[in-house]
């Protein structure tokens, strides 16, 4: 069931491959371009396509323009992405992310305190010595509180300077580095994507859609507890498989190597001190996301508060503390440019003004089939776009405001329409190279992205299916409130 071959590259080089792509596919994608609104949604501004304002645009292409990017675009027409387009799409993504790839090095400096305290490597024994005899409850247990931050809080990034920790309770557990990755990345996207209340993809695609707030949350808890548990057992069947016989393990032959955070392993009133003191943080800026509006740069002050109380708890001396914050930083730094690789693809294809009108196709088809296939058909091409748009608001304003008046032609509830693009765009993140998130925790968990797609694929597939199921249900009950 797990063995095949498929050789990718480095992410690094995937990425820059895909960007190169979408460069040459703006000379053959027509160009076009709606007019937009920006309006406030959950106290932040917001982009806004205009539907029934979509223009097709000439190109215009000149060799000064494709290879130095000089020329002025005239009123009317596109530029094609050419040469220098190109070389600056990355630098601009990194740019563009800017907020993101600081808020991980941050955090992961944090994270690296945490490490040198020791209080990582004790709670971790403390927990084993609990559930080390099973294997399957502690996974359960993980897996549910992982979804459920994803789910309610939209968490994604913040659980990026765990997968080391999550590798470390994998191998102690006797399973792989497959089991490990899937234990964070797999309950988190689940819950992503059911989004119950997640701030960044449910609560904006309402807003635009003009859906009340937090409406319809009963059938996505059901929808949440259904894919956690197709989650949980595909991931559980794994872990089986390989208990019993290493050798069907998609990493097989791997070593397994994971180095232990140093400190003190004894479990003391210290660490006590500093996991309650480091909780009360982290849920006060969760608190303060959604109720005071904070965004990454407020949220790293928070995370950097939680590293200085954990260093004074900790007793580190200030040469410890900074030693420990720049390793933990440095161990983040192929995690962190991912996020800015990725964003590129975006870049290019906002540029050569083809965005608009691979939207402007797949509504314009949309439209004219049955109700019921067109729901699944939205959930499959938010799916395929969250590939160009690897951002949830993002893709929110892109999208939705195109299918939510889509929706009332089709004789759908915009409830529907929005269920469609949490779905889409959540699952999705689980298998495409864009994801930076996704990238990162291969990247850090030291799995090819090859090998990672021979476990995910099938449960990619599971969960699609159950959305789709989903969505018939939505559309016959005339899913609303």
């Amino acid at each position: 069931m797990f063995n095949s071959r498929l050789q990718i590259p480095h992410v690094f080089v995937l990425l820059t491959g895909v960007i190169l792509v979408c460069c040459l596919a703006t000379f053959v994608i027509p160009s076009g371009q709606y007019e937009r609104r920006t309006v406030e949604i959950e106290g932040h501004e917001r982009t806004l396509l205009v539907p029934g304002t979509y223009e097709a645009l000439d190109k215009h292409i000149t060799l000064d323009g494709v290879l130095l990017g000089r020329n002025e675009t005239p009123e009317g027409k596109a530029a094609p992405v050419g040469l220098h387009g190109f070389l600056t799409a990355i630098p601009r993504g990194l740019e563009k992310q800017a907020d993101i790839i600081f808020f991980i090095f941050i955090v992961g400096g944090v994270f690296g305190i945490l490490q040198r305290t020791g209080v990582i490597t004790a709670g971790l024994q403390k927990l084993l010595s609990r559930f080390g005899n099973s294997g399957p409850v502690l996974t359960i247990v993980l897996m549910t509180v992982l979804a459920l931050g994803g789910s309610t809080l939209g968490m994604g990034e913040e659980f990026i300077p765990l997968v080391p920790v999550f590798l470390l309770v994998s191998k102690k557990l006797g399973y792989d580095r497959i089991y490990g990755l899937a234990l964070v990345i797999v309950a988190a996207q689940v819950g992503f994507a059911a989004a119950t209340t997640n701030p960044f993809t449910v609560l904006v695609a309402q807003g635009i859609a003009e859906v009340p707030l937090y409406s319809g949350l009963w059938f996505r808890w059901i929808f949440l507890v259904s894919a956690l548990a197709v989650a949980l057992a595909y991931v559980l069947r794994y872990g089986a498989c390989i208990k019993a016989d290493p050798s069907r393990s998609l990493m097989a032959g791997d070593d397994f190597v994971i180095a232990e955070p140093g400190g003190l392993d004894a479990y003391g009133p210290r660490h006590t001190a500093m996991i309650i003191s480091c909780t009360l943080i982290f849920a006060f800026i969760l608190l303060a996301t959604t109720r005071f509006g904070w965004w990454m740069a407020d949220m790293a002050g928070g995370f950097l508060l939680m590293g200085i109380v954990a260093a004074a708890v900790g007793r580190l001396s200030l040469k410890d503390t900074v030693d420990a914050f720049v390793e933990g930083m440095r161990d983040m730094v192929v995690a962190a440019l991912v996020v800015g690789f990725a964003r590129g693809i975006e870049v290019v294809l906002s540029q050569g003004q083809v965005m608009d009108t691979i939207v402007h196709a797949a509504a314009s088809v949309l439209q004219e089939v049955p109700r019921y296939v067109a729901a699944i058909g939205m959930l499959f091409f938010e799916s395929g776009l969250n590939l160009l748009v690897p951002s949830g608001s993002g893709q929110a304003a892109v999208t939705v405001p195109l299918m939510a008046p889509l929706s009332d032609i089709l004789g759908l509830t915009r409830q529907t329409a929005v269920f469609a693009f949490t779905c889409g765009d959540g699952f999705s993140n689980s298998i495409i190279p864009t994801s930076g998130i996704l990238m990162s925790m291969l990247a850090l968990a030291k799995i090819p992205y090859g090998t990672w797609l021979r476990f995910m694929l099938p449960l990619f597939g599971l969960l699609m299916a159950l959305s789709a199921v989903f969505l018939v249900i939505a559309v016959a009950i005339g899913y609303s409130t």
